[in-house]
């Protein structure tokens, strides 16, 4: 359907998670709508609405509500055959995401286009309209069930994070009685700013700004080598030792960790930072910028508009609280308990989001395809 001239009717958007639903109840859809909505397309309820580049993923849904959607949108009216809701379902059952994978057109970076010839000629599993109905009715009933529960995992995530960031707020909120320019609290500046090195296939493992997340050096999202014979040469201007502080300064900007391996290369905007012991712990250096109150003064000063950055003057004059060696002990130890108790229990939280995810897409599967009699299936919960 291609129902346009509807401009007054409330915008829609279709989610992964949650199908079509209105625009402006969602806060993550950071797209612009278009200057004239006349053009988009009208939604009744009870219309299947695909997102292009989505739909392999999911990103496709029944609407409950009349509105309109963006012209980059497919909008089909289901014929008196088959049942809304039971395609709803049907297309986001496993084998049906396997199939519009297929039919769609990869577009750099990471997603897919589905034309509409490869969408309209899709062929549909559609059982009596009856049976259609009462499989519907289940699955709206159970998959309710597991998003709510997914949800409250999330919410629960989400909870931790701040307690997380407001205990650390609170440790390091304490006034102190000497503040110190960086350059003054450093016996060690190491930064490659500006320069890349040639990258092999093997050899000592470089670390790049994309290697530093949540307070570690991990290389899951990229892995890059410099040749063993040209380390040398490479870190010509020190090598690291344990408990170095790492500080990356642009995309991302802010994220910190510590040396704990220290057969690693340094790639540009990652800065070395050693601790001059005789003023603070090296640990109480990265617990300090990985703090509300470090990080609060690091954004402060970045510049850039495509991605923000520190200038390396600007980063040497950042003020670092200096207080007595005991007092940074005990505010260590109490970030540390707050890290803690954060990382024991978040990943579990996740991990039993993404099991009951996985059990939610293998219910839809199940019961589209006729694995099981959904009038005598139990309850998921």
């Amino acid at each position: 359907m291609a129902e346009k001239g509807y401009g007054d009717l409330k915008p829609l958007s279709v989610y992964l998670e949650h199908g079509v639903v209105p625009r402006a109840e969602q806060t993550d859809n950071h797209n612009s709508l278009g200057a004239d909505l006349d053009g988009y397309l009208r939604v009744l309820p009870g219309d299947v609405v695909f997102n292009k580049l989505r739909t392999w993923q999911g990103g496709l849904g029944v609407s409950r509500d009349e509105g309109i959607v963006s012209p980059a949108y497919f909008v089909c009216r289901a014929a008196a055959r088959a049942e809304p809701r039971f395609l709803h379902h049907l297309l986001r059952s496993a084998p049906y995401l396997a199939e519009l994978t297929r039919r769609s057109k990869w577009m750099p970076p990471s997603q897919f286009d589905i034309s509409w010839d490869a969408l309209r000629t899709l062929p549909l599993l559609l059982p009596p309209h009856d049976l259609q109905r009462r499989i519907a009715d289940f699955l709206d009933d159970q998959v309710a069930l597991l998003d709510r529960a997914i949800h409250h995992r999330h919410t629960q995530a989400d909870l931790l994070a701040e307690r997380r960031s407001s205990s650390l707020e609170a440790i390091f909120g304490t006034s102190q009685d000497s503040v110190l320019p960086l350059r003054r609290v450093v016996v060690k500046w190491i930064d490659y700013r500006g320069a890349t090195p040639t990258k092999t296939s093997s050899g000592v493992p470089l670390v790049t700004a994309k290697n530093i997340r949540g307070g570690n050096v991990t290389f899951e999202a990229s892995q890059e080598f410099i040749a063993i014979e040209d380390y040398g040469p490479w870190m010509r201007r020190g090598l690291p030792i344990r408990g170095d502080v790492l500080l990356t300064t642009e995309a991302p900007l802010g994220e910190v960790a510590q040396i704990d391996d220290t057969d690693i290369a340094l790639a540009q905007r990652v800065i070395l930072l050693r601790a001059d012991q005789a003023f603070i712990h090296a640990r109480w250096l990265y617990w300090y910028l990985r703090s509300p109150q470090g990080q609060s003064e690091l954004w402060q000063r970045a510049t850039g508009t495509t991605a923000q950055g520190i200038k390396a003057e600007r980063l040497r004059e950042l003020p670092i609280p200096i207080p007595s060696r005991e007092e940074q002990l005990r505010l260590m130890r109490d970030a540390e308990r707050a890290e803690s108790a954060w990382q024991e229990s978040v990943p579990l939280l996740n991990r039993s989001a993404a099991l009951m995810g996985e059990r939610r897409q293998a219910l839809i599967t199940a019961a589209v395809t006729g694995q099981f009699d959904v009038t005598t299936a139990r309850s998921v919960a």
